[in-house]
């Protein structure tokens, strides 16, 4: 057999020499790991020290306010704001397209040609007394590029000079969302920054987007969803709109449709405007450059419960005390398909009930209730009786303005809800 040879006896020697061999050979590789390390760490120090003095001073929180600002175009937003929100004075809302309101006057055997739509605009605009009563004026962009026949000039310009500032409706189609049962959101933020810029390149000073909402107590709308999606969309609208200087009115339609009650209007519409303000804080939109336009709260038109006017004001004013900031100066109600009584009476007792609780402006901005009456004028008529028109006008815009200072005297039961 073949013997193996013992193992050499380890002295102290051997393990010295061993241990010196080790750190012989790993030494410099745990110096060049630690060296790696220490540039790795200076690295990223500097790394942070270049990433914190590119970031925004208002910190890595987006609730900021409108910190990317300046202080001109936050003072310009502010001074358009306190204009439209002027006590006893409101908003024309004409921004329908001309389809909208060609059916309208081919309801009433009008011919729908752009000159007939320029000569009706005008009217609104330019009645003797308009803007005593008119703050500002909505528009549709074919309207931006229209001219008074009066002065001559764009109708923006036209609208500034008579002191009604001008705004646009810069939103597009109304779009369903699929599995929401009808439920629907509203499109155009994709081009909406290019749109603002032209728009303010035309005269206008701020912008109006509408999203409409239903309450369908059988199918469960608006769910969750349809709120949260249309009311990120209103406060990604504002916050574009005040980038291009547009002052922005966001728009919560809540339809008068249904049969629900006006305690589930009051817990709906709180959610709907919460679910808002909070969203455009998130998105860091300066409330104070933004308005509102909300409807009014409501029952069903097919309720079956009785309300007078001034629960219905009530109500109105504790969804606004709840949830609306004191930032924003003013409320514009859209009238909303109520008639200009019913929807005069209301406005009216909610200014009546205000108190030291509720600083703001609450005026109107109103299309149908004042409009629908001057089409009616034009029955059996084949053109535009403009000058008719423009005297019942003018009375009409006197009884919104007495309703926005709470000094109106209604008829009979005008806005009370009578049950159906």
């Amino acid at each position: 057999r073949r013997r193996t040879a013992p193992l050499a006896p380890t002295t102290p020697t051997t393990t010295t020499y061993m241990s010196a061999l080790a750190r012989s050979q790993f030494a410099a590789p745990r110096a060049v790991t630690h060296r790696r390390q220490a540039s790795h760490t200076k690295a990223r120090r500097s790394s942070a020290t270049v990433a914190a003095s590119t970031t925004p001073s208002w910190g890595p929180c987006s609730v900021h306010g409108g910190a990317h600002l300046s202080a001109a175009q936050k003072t310009e937003l502010e001074a358009v704001c306190a204009h439209i929100g002027q006590a006893g004075k409101g908003i024309t809302a004409c921004d329908e397209g001309p389809g909208t309101i060609g059916s309208r006057f081919e309801n009433v055997g009008i011919v729908n040609t752009e000159e007939n739509r320029r000569a009706y605009r005008q009217m609104l605009f330019e009645t003797p007394n308009a803007n005593k009563y008119l703050s500002a004026a909505i528009l549709d962009p074919e309207t931006l590029y229209q001219k008074s026949s009066t002065s001559g000039k764009l109708f923006p310009h036209a609208l500034n000079d008579i002191g009604i500032c001008p705004g646009v409706k810069p939103h597009l189609k109304v779009y369903a969302l699929p599995g929401q049962n009808g439920a629907t959101v509203m499109q155009g933020l994709d081009s909406l920054a290019a749109r603002c810029k032209e728009y303010k390149a035309a005269g206008c000073k701020f912008a109006k987007w509408r999203s409409p909402i239903e309450i369908d107590l059988t199918t469960g709308q608006p769910s969750d969803l349809t709120i949260e999606t249309n009311m990120q969309d209103l406060a990604r609208y504002a916050l574009i709109c005040q980038a291009e200087g547009l002052v922005p009115i966001v728009e919560p339609d809540v339809s008068l449709k249904g049969d629900h009650d006006l305690e589930t209007a009051v817990r709906i519409n709180l959610k709907i405007q919460s679910v808002l303000f909070k969203a455009m804080l998130d998105h860091g939109v300066y409330m104070e450059g933004s308005l509102l336009k909300s409807n009014m709260v409501n029952p069903g038109k097919a309720c079956k419960t009785n309300y007078t006017v001034d629960e219905l004001a009530i109500a109105n004013l504790q969804v606004f005390r709840r949830c609306f900031p004191t930032a924003m100066v003013s409320a514009n109600f859209l009238s909303g398909g109520q008639s200009l009584e019913d929807a005069a009476a209301r406005l009216d007792a909610i200014n009546k009930h205000k108190t030291a609780k509720d600083p703001w402006n609450l005026s109107f901005s109103w299309s149908a209730a004042l409009q629908m009456p001057l089409f009616e004028l034009c029955r059996g008529k084949s053109e535009l009786p403009l000058k008719e028109m423009g005297e019942l006008y003018a009375k009409e815009l006197e009884i919104a303005g007495a309703a926005a200072l709470g000094q109106y005297t209604r008829t009979g039961t005008s806005g009370d809800h009578k049950a159906k």
